[in-house]
């Protein structure tokens, strides 16, 4: 058919690409692309839509709504990190390693430490952690209840940790940290030396070992002492398992 030309005075056709349809995959990479750049706050199922160039209707058909897709973003960061084959004489370095490549992880992602705090492990990632750090334990002759308790105490301290750094981070956002931190420990160095020794007589006389090590320091003496705490409740060579066996109960 002989292609006839478009009269001058009718407007032209704008051609409209064809939208490629939407993926779970590509509503987490905008997702995560939030997350990373403005943190957890401002990744809304609204703003992952307006990154995608689509309404918030468009994503239902993937994701049911902001808990799931927070569940699923969740997900794909406890994947960085790498997990270790339990192996019994390497108990001790493994879950340090573990705890530390976890809080890495984490402060890769802004503030994603928060929204792994009050959550029990169900997706398959946060499973496997949790399977890897029980293994590590129960291979090194922890009791299984204290291993139990102590994988819920381990990635409290995990969390919490990360996410103070994820609070620190975002007051010396703009600035060099080594800068921020040097002018923050000085003031509060000179608060504390200026605090009445009468009231405060420990703080005064201690201020300079309280505001030394950096974060990676106070961590590994963190972990240091939890090992140290469930080296406690191994069993004794060739007896029964040491005391004590068991954690203290709930008060009252």
């Amino acid at each position: 058919m002989t292609q006839i030309p478009t009269p001058p005075w009718r407007k032209q056709r704008r051609s409209t690409p064809t939208r490629k349809p939407l993926s779970r995959e590509q509503i987490l990479d905008a997702a995560m692309g939030i997350l990373d750049a403005e943190g957890l706050d401002a990744m809304s199922m609204r703003r992952v839509a307006d990154e995608l160039g689509t309404g918030p209707a468009s994503l239902y058909a993937h994701v049911a709504n902001k808990d799931d897709l927070l569940e699923l973003v969740r997900e794909r960061v406890i994947g960085e990190i790498p997990l270790p084959v339990p192996d019994p004489e390497l108990w001790r370095e493994q879950l340090h390693q573990l705890a530390a490549d976890s809080v890495r992880v984490l402060a890769a992602h802004r503030d994603i430490a928060r929204a792994w705090l009050a959550t029990v492990p169900t997706g398959y990632n946060a499973l496997r952690i949790a399977e890897t750090m029980l293994g590590i334990l129960l291979v090194g002759g922890v009791p299984p209840r204290i291993a139990a308790i102590a994988v819920d105490r381990i990635a409290l301290y995990i969390s919490a940790d990360a996410y103070e750094n994820a609070l620190w981070r975002g007051r010396y956002e703009g600035r060099a940290a080594e800068e921020f931190f040097a002018e923050e420990i000085g003031q509060i160095t000179e608060f504390y030396r200026n605090l009445p020794p009468g009231e405060f007589p420990h703080l005064t006389a201690n201020v300079d070992f309280l505001t030394s090590g950096d974060g990676d320091e106070r961590f590994a003496f963190g972990m240091q002492m939890l090992i140290r705490a469930l080296e406690t409740h191994l069993p004794a060579r060739g007896s029964e398992l040491s005391a004590p066996a068991d954690p203290p109960g709930p008060p009252g």
